[in-house]
């Protein structure tokens, strides 16, 4: 059931309050109306007038002030009811104009709010810069307006931010590798130095995913402007045959799901989930299954699950939060502990949702749902 809108309640308010009016102008009407016709000199002349029969002039006068009196009210009463009937739509429709001229400015702001929030590029930059008198709603549009300036200023230094960490700490990242690279030549470094260089390649490399992925996340939480045409059929395929496995079981089911969105995020998103669920599965092997496909409801899916520990449902929502794990350490983990949560980023900015179940037995189910797109001109393919 639809609510209704303030112009309507206000319309309503106002004439029922014109109702009540009316009714209560038009009860006293209507009592002095009697009371009038009760003392009207006419018929006081009769009933003072000398009958030849008393009891039969009374009675005559009786039926003429009882006449008189019931015609004069049916038709005050109708021809009232006729013209409260008129005044009340009157005001009805005056109310409606009204409440609408008084609501325009909150349909401004409604507006500027629902652009900026349907923007690609957040739209920040506008403002509502509402005119006229400086009253209740104009205090709004003002304060909303400062709100904006203050989120853009926000977002333009993340933004900074993003770009001069991307290289401050790229730069050194690449250096410290090339140069344990040089040092653990085995024709010049010792072993026990091999085996030094090699750890701590690893640590590098662990910080430069981290890194990556950090960056990634932030990139992701954009809605996405360039849109392409996508068969996750193909992403789904493509990532699966790529992805190391060794030990893993892993099947695939990859059916039509057309949607758009960036090629780059969306092959990320089933690389992580795909890599998500191996991970979860060695040392000791398991199954890892991959698929895709349309809903009964128009949209596509991706669906990747697998075996491996048990996942408390109540652990799911935590799953999807940077740098969180179920049941290991932060320190010796594997990854950088961004894998859920850039698929739950990528599926927001193209526009779909993210589902985690516990699977019997343990391991997990997670299932993105995206809107579909037919093939058309509009999108390349």
């Amino acid at each position: 059931m639809s609510r209704m809108t303030i112009r309507t309640r206000l319309t309503l308010v106002y004439g029922v309050l014109v109702l009540i009016a009316g009714l209560m102008i038009l009860g006293i009407t209507h009592l002095l109306a009697y009371q009038r016709l009760n003392g009207n000199m006419v018929i006081a002349k009769l009933e003072a007038a000398p009958f030849p029969d008393a009891a039969a002039g009374q009675r005559y006068v009786q039926e003429i002030r009882g006449d008189a009196t019931n015609d004069a009210l049916k038709a005050f009463l109708t021809q009232g009811g006729i013209a409260l009937a008129v005044v009340l739509a009157a005001a009805l429709a005056f109310s409606w104009l009204i409440v609408g001229r008084l609501l325009q400015p909150l349909h401004r702001v409604t507006e500027t709010a629902r652009r900026i929030a349907n923007a690609p590029d957040r739209g920040l930059h506008e403002r509502i810069a509402l005119a006229g008198p400086h009253d209740e709603v104009k205090e709004l549009a003002d304060t909303f307006d400062i709100m904006l300036g203050r989120l853009d200023k926000s977002f333009d230094s993340q933004r900074r931010f993003i770009a001069n960490a991307s290289h401050e700490l790229r730069t050194p990242l690449t250096l410290n590798r090339t140069l344990l690279e040089v040092t653990i030549d085995p024709a010049t470094a010792s072993p026990e130095l091999v085996q030094l260089g090699r750890t701590l390649l690893a640590v590098n490399d662990r910080h430069e995913r981290l890194i990556e992925g950090l960056l990634l996340l932030a990139r992701s939480e954009r809605t996405v402007t360039d849109r392409s045409y996508v068969d996750l059929a193909d992403v789904v395929a493509h990532v699966a045959g790529q992805a190391p496995h060794d030990g893993v079981e892993l099947t695939v089911d990859a059916r039509e799901a057309p949607t758009t969105g960036n090629a780059v995020l969306l092959e990320r998103l089933v690389h992580n989930l795909v890599e998500n669920g191996i991970r979860h599965n060695l040392p000791t092997g398991g199954r890892v299954s991959a698929a895709s496909g349309t809903r009964p409801d128009g949209t596509v899916f991706v669906t990747v699950a697998n075996t491996g520990p048990v996942v408390p449902r109540y652990e799911l929502p935590n799953l999807f939060e940077p740098f969180r794990r179920l049941g290991v350490e932060r320190a010796t983990a594997p990854g950088a502990g961004l894998g859920l949560s850039i698929v739950r980023a990528v599926a927001t900015a193209h526009g779909g949702v993210v589902q985690a179940d516990p699977r019997d037995g343990g391991g997990l189910i997670v299932t993105v749902i995206l809107p579909t797109a037919a093939p058309s001109s509009e999108y390349p393919t």
